[in-house]
Parts: C-alpha cells; sequence; structure tokens
C-alpha cells in the first residue's frame, strides 16, 4: 500500500526533476540510486491522500532553516512484498509507519540536503540493507561522507551490505589520508565486515567451491543473502588486500594480500558460474539484479586490469589461476554501468579512472574520452557540487587540453566540500600539473608546496617535484619563494618510503636524479620539471594543445643552446644532451614535424654508449620512435623498434612503467593497418 505524507509546494518543486507523480500523488518513477536507476511503475501500488498522523508530524521535525513542513502529498510508497516490518521510531526523529525503506529514499530523494540527521531503522531485513546502502552512496556523492557513516555505522556488525558499505568508506579515507591511525581503523573495520559476511555465505560439508555445489544442485536452493554474501566477502577481501600492502612493508603482507586477491577472484568466477546458471530464472527481480552488478563490477575489473598486465607477468599469473581479457572486461563493465543495480555508479568510476588515467600512465595515452564523458553526464545532472564527479570530469577536461576549464572545475571541487582535505590534495596534484603545462611556474609551485605540508602520500616526490619547479624559474623569482632549491633536493633520499616491501619506482627515479646534488659542488639538472612530465606522460596532454607545446619546444631549445654553449661540460653532459633530444623530439612529434622528430630520436640511440647514468632514455627513445613509425603507418618497423625495448634491454628506471606502456602499444598494433614503405 503507498503511503503518503504532505511537503510544501516550494520542497516539492525541489524535487520535481527526481520523480514523477501519478495521478492520486504516488510516485511512478523515480531516481533513487543514480541516474541510471528507475523504480520500475510496477512497484508503485495505488494509493491515496489522506491527513498526516500525529506521529508523521512528530517525525518530520529537524534542525536547520529549511525543514520540510507537511502540507502536500510527497508520493511516499512502499512495495509490502519484501519491505515489510521495517519501522522508524519518532523518538528518533524518523519516518513513522510500518513502511518500507523505499518510501523513505524517495523522501530522502526530495529532501536529500534538508538533513541535519538522517533516520536509522529500528529493524533491518536484506532488501531494507540494499536501499540503505544505496542512500549512503547518494550521500557520499553529494559530499555528505560523515552522514554516509551514520547512517551505516548502526547496522554494520548485523547486516553484510552495511558492513561493505562502512569499510569502503574508511578504506578510501585511509588510503587518501595515509595516516597509520586511518590505516588501523579501517583494517580492523574491514575484518569485522569480513566477519559479518562470513556469517551468511553458504555453510559447505567440504572444501567446494560456490560454483561445484551450484552444478550439483538447483540455484533455487541458493538463498539471495547467499548469493550477495559471496560478493560483499569478495569486495571486503579486495578492501583488506588494499590495504595489507599499505600497512606493512615487507614480503610476506605482500605475499598475504596476493593470496587474498586470488581468493576475491575465484569467489567473483565462481558467482560469474552461477549467474550464468541463473540466467532467465530470476533476470526480473531486484535481488537478481543487485547480484548480476556486483558480478559484473568485480569480473569487469578484474579481467581488464589483468589484461593491462606485461606478457611476462601475465603468464606467471595465468600459472596460478588468473586470466584477463581487456574487450570482455570494458563489456562487463559498460553492462554493470548502465545497470538498475547499486553498484552501477561504481562500475561507470572504474571505467572513468581506466579512460582518465590508467590509459595515460600504463598505456599509449589513447584513453576514450567520448565514453568518459558519456558516463559523466547523467551524474553531472544528479550532483552537480558532488567533488568526485566534478573532480573526473575537471580531469576529462585536462586530457581534451582544455586547461583553464579545468582548473576553473578543480578550484569548484575544492570548495565543494571541507570534510574530506585529501581531495583538495587530488585536485592540488592535478592543478600543479595544469600550470606546468603551460608553464605557468610561480602557480605549479604553489600547489606542490601545499602538497609538501599537507599530503602524506609521497613526499619524496612532492619535494622533488617543487624543486623541479623552482629549477624552471628565474633565481629572483626562487629568492622571493624563500626556498633553497639544493636544499630540496638534498632532502628527497630520506623522504623514500616503501609499498608492499618495495621501493616505488617513480620515488627511486626521483632520488636517483637528487643525487647530483649530494656533492659538494652539486650539478644542475636540466629541465627537471620537463622530465617529470615525461615520466607522467604529459606531453601526451600537452600535445593537445600546439600552442603550449610550442612553448614547450622553445623551452627546450634553450636548454640545448645552453648545453652546447657550456665550456666546462660535467660527466652528466651527454645524459643531459640526450634528455634534451628526446623531449625536443616529442614537442616536434606532437607537432606533426615527424621527420625532425625522427632525427632527434636517432641521436639519442647513437649516442648510447656515452649514457652513464640515465640508461632508461634509450629503451624510452625506442618506444617513442616505435609510436612514430605507427603513426606514419609504418607497423612492421613500429613494432621492430618497440619489440627492441621490451626485449633487449633490462635494469634502467621506470623499467615497470614501460613494459606496460610497451605491452599497451603491441595490442594496439595488432589491429593496425598494416602500411610498410
Amino acid at each position: 500500500m503507498a503511503e503518503s505524507c504532505e511537503v510544501d509546494e516550494v520542497s516539492r518543486a525541489r524535487a520535481q526533476d527526481a520523480r514523477s507523480e501519478g495521478p492520486n500523488g504516488e510516485v511512478t518513477e523515480g531516481s533513487l540510486r543514480g541516474p541510471h536507476l528507475r523504480v520500475r511503475s510496477d512497484r508503485a501500488v495505488g494509493g491515496t491522500c489522506r491527513p498526516p498522523t500525529a506521529a508523521c508530524d512528530q517525525a518530520s521535525v529537524h534542525k536547520g532553516p529549511r525543514r520540510p513542513t507537511l502540507s502536500r502529498t510527497c508520493g511516499l510508497m512502499t512495495d509490502t512484498s519484501s519491505r515489510r516490518g521495517v519501522t522508524f521510531t519518532p523518538e528518533r526523529g524518523q519516518l513513522c509507519q510500518s513502511a518500507g525503506v523505499l518510501r523513505y529514499t524517495a523522501f530522502l530523494d526530495c529532501f536529500e540536503d534538508a538533513y541535519d540527521r538522517i533516520p536509522v531503522a529500528s529493524k533491518m531485513d536484506f532488501q531494507t540493507s540494499i536501499e540503505e546502502c544505496s542512500m549512503a552512496l547518494n550521500l557520499v556523492l553529494n559530499n555528505k561522507f560523515s552522514e554516509a557513516l551514520d547512517l551505516l555505522r548502526p547496522w554494520s556488525k548485523d547486516s553484510m551490505y552495511h558492513a561493505l558499505g562502512y569499510s569502503s568508506i574508511l578504506v578510501m579515507q585511509a588510503a587518501m589520508t595515509f595516516e597509520h591511525k586511518d590505516i588501523q581503523t579501517a583494517m580492523a573495520t574491514i575484518k569485522e565486515a569480513l566477519h559479518t559476511c562470513q556469517r551468511f555465505r553458504k555453510k559447505n560439508s567440504m572444501v567446494e567451491s560456490l560454483s561445484s555445489l551450484v552444478s550439483k544442485q538447483s540455484c533455487d536452493s541458493l538463498k539471495a543473502e547467499e548469493m550477495h554474501a559471496e560478493i560483499c566477502y569478495a569486495e571486503c577481501l579486495l578492501q583488506k588486500a588494499t590495504l595489507t600492502f599499505v600497512q606493512d612493508e615487507n614480503m610476506i603482507s605482500f605475499i598475504k594480500g596476493g593470496i587474498k586477491i586470488r581468493t576475491s577472484y575465484q569467489i567473483y568466477k565462481d558467482c560469474q558460474h552461477v549467474l550464468n546458471m541463473s540466467q532467465g530464472v530470476d533476470g526480473e527481480t531486484d535481488t537478481f539484479t543487485q547480484f548480476e552488478g556486483g558480478v559484473k563490477l568485480g569480473i569487469g575489473s578484474f579481467n581488464l586490469m589483468l589484461s593491462l598486465l606485461p606478457a611476462r607477468i601475465l603468464r606467471l599469473l595465468e600459472f596460478i589461476g588468473f586470466s584477463g581479457n581487456r574487450e570482455f572486461g570494458l563489456a562487463q563493465l559498460r553492462e554493470g554501468a548502465a545497470s538498475h543495480s547499486l553498484r552501477a555508479i561504481l562500475s561507470a568510476f572504474t571505467l572513468l579512472f581506466y579512460h582518465t588515467y590508467v590509459c595515460l600512465i600504463l598505456g599509449t595515452g589513447e584513453g576514450n574520452l567520448v565514453e568518459a564523458e558519456a558516463l559523466l553526464e547523467p551524474y553531472l545532472e544528479r550532483f552537480p557540487k558532488g567533488s568526485i564527479i566534478l573532480f573526473y570530469s575537471a580531469r576529462v577536461a585536462v586530457l581534451r587540453g582544455h586547461f583553464e576549464k579545468a582548473q576553473v572545475k578543480f578550484v569548484e571541487c575544492i570548495n565543494a566540500q571541507q570534510q574530506w582535505k585529501q581531495i583538495h590534495h587530488l585536485c592540488y596534484w592535478e592543478l600543479m600539473w595544469c600550470h606546468s603545462f603551460q608553464q605557468q611556474w610561480r602557480e605549479a609551485y604553489r600547489y606542490a608546496d601545499l602538497l609538501c605540508k599537507e599530503s602524506r602520500w609521497s613526499k619524496a616526490i612532492y619535494v622533488y617535484q617543487k624543486a623541479a619547479i623552482l629549477s624552471m624559474m628565474s633565481e629572483e623569482e626562487v629568492k622571493k619563494t624563500g626556498e633553497n632549491v639544493v636544499d630540496l633536493f638534498r632532502q628527497v633520499e630520506g623522504l623514500k618510503q616503501r609499498l608492499a616491501g618495495k621501493s616505488i619506482p617513480t620515488e627511486k627515479f626521483a632520488v636517483r636524479k637528487s643525487r647530483r646534488y649530494s656533492a659538494a659542488k652539486p650539478v644542475k639538472l636540466i629541465i627537471p620539471a620537463l622530465e617529470m612530465m615525461y615520466v607522467w606522460n604529459g606531453f601526451t596532454i600537452v600535445g593537445k594543445r600546439a600552442d603550449a607545446t610550442e612553448s614547450l619546444l622553445i623551452t627546450i631549445e634553450k636548454a640545448e643552446e645552453e648545453l652546447r654553449a657550456d665550456p666546462n661540460p660535467s660527466e652528466f653532459h651527454p645524459d643531459d644532451q640526450c634528455l634534451v633530444q628526446m623531449l625536443k623530439g616529442l614537442c616536434l612529434k606532437h607537432l606533426g614535424r615527424l621527420l625532425q622528430a625522427e632525427l632527434c630520436f636517432t641521436q639519442v640511440l647513437s649516442s648510447e654508449k656515452r649514457i652513464r647514468y640515465d640508461h632508461y632514455l634509450i629503451p624510452f627513445t625506442l618506444y617513442e620512435l616505435g609510436l612514430l613509425y605507427k603513426q606514419q603507418g609504418d607497423v612492421a618497423k613500429a613494432t621492430r623498434y618497440i619489440e627492441d625495448a621490451k626485449l633487449n634491454y633490462k635494469d634502467y628506471s621506470m623499467e615497470s612503467r614501460l613494459h606496460f606502456r610497451i605491452h599497451a602499444a603491441l595490442n594496439s598494433l595488432k589491429g593496425s593497418p598494416v602500411n610498410s614503405p
């Protein structure tokens, strides 16, 4: 039966975009979990308007200037078949009547910014837990992180979805703060979440997988809670593995984390088996849709990320049961993002992260920005001030080469919320690069300095980056900052950290480069900020803007002339010359001057025996020359040079990063038309 509470005209108008009303005021379609998720009209059972009860009136009292009053039908509803028995007690400032959380979700959609305190159900069932988790996700996307935790906390030890949602937020917070206490808190919460999920999992009498159990029995014998418990357990395992890598700096922790990932992967494969056997049986139920969304998110993410791994690593992982297919992974995530499940937006975020970061840093920079914009569009409409949504919108603008627009968006993201300062730090990092791409070094320094002071993620990188940016400024400008560039470079080595028992490759690179300043008579680095720009594949971004690329080329040619005119060349001189030639070649390539770019790259390769320290320059130049030949349509030559970089060089800086890029480049060449000269 559909129940109704009355709200004023102003509040109803604010909610009009989020729902549609039938002739009696009932909700026939409404956005509950995200822009893709609509309540099916068969759920809206007809109801009539009636005066609010005294208890309902009592429940409407909230703090704050925008407290809704009860004067018109809001059209709240319930599905009595699956949401029966959930009570919101008025003495706790909650909605009254024996109604479902679906009614309350619709109410929250109407007034999601009108509450200082989120009502908490006094009883909990499986369907209600999914819906409350959906509410918490909406709160996170509206920058209400504390409110989301408050909503999930009361049931986090009794409901698998509350446990998963609560731990997910704390893990995200710990990963961003890198604070020991946050990591410890998150780890303790994950252990509790795993224990909660375990209570709902299928109890097997023998050591056997869920898929083998299903192959012997009917899928009907599996309860919905047991199916969902597997998905939630797998997700919690991944979270624990992530924190295990961060928490301890030894190989044992690395192995433990790897085992957890493999267990999670196997659970997802078992769940996929269950899903395949259940097709056409429960496809119309919301429970099945939620389960399907979880499977597509997990299977899609695993396949996509495993497909990025170089062949030599993937062969080893295949031996212990892993496999990855990029196209299948993308397809699963796209289906998940378009579904009506709680995890639809998580599938969308995974695709966004892949297109805006993974493709650039670990690939050739060919992310699908059209798809990224299409994924963002509905969420920008629904959460226009959501910091996570704004951040991705700004990131897409950066990759488009719209640096000025991106800067405005990142500042808007910073101003959108103050609870999680770590999101500000992500924006500082991006703003630092936006200004660096335009060679606005003073502004770039400002954001690098903020990162050094506020963020714990990688002090070595932040300090090196700040020193590198200052190195691009005139002596007068540096004096105004009050910084000592030599002292900053000397600090870098002491700030290096370890992750999963190993040094971070980019930090190792920064330490190695900064050692030039450890001697009594330091040897100045040549255009170090542009070298770091290349490390993060920034030239691919700048290449979208001819004006910015021309400006970088002028700076590089000045450095080239400075090296040529040096009367007392140091032992680093050949290395510096090769670096300048490689970066010059990149600018020329992006400007379409391919013959000149080829000459720059071949000049680096001809100087191989003269290089003393920066041995990474040769394999990276081979890779870039291969991409240039690909651009010219000479697939055979492109493959030969890239294979040369892959097979004939080892033990150089950022070797793993280049192998990821080589893997992506060779895969793209397989589908390229052959055009040999």
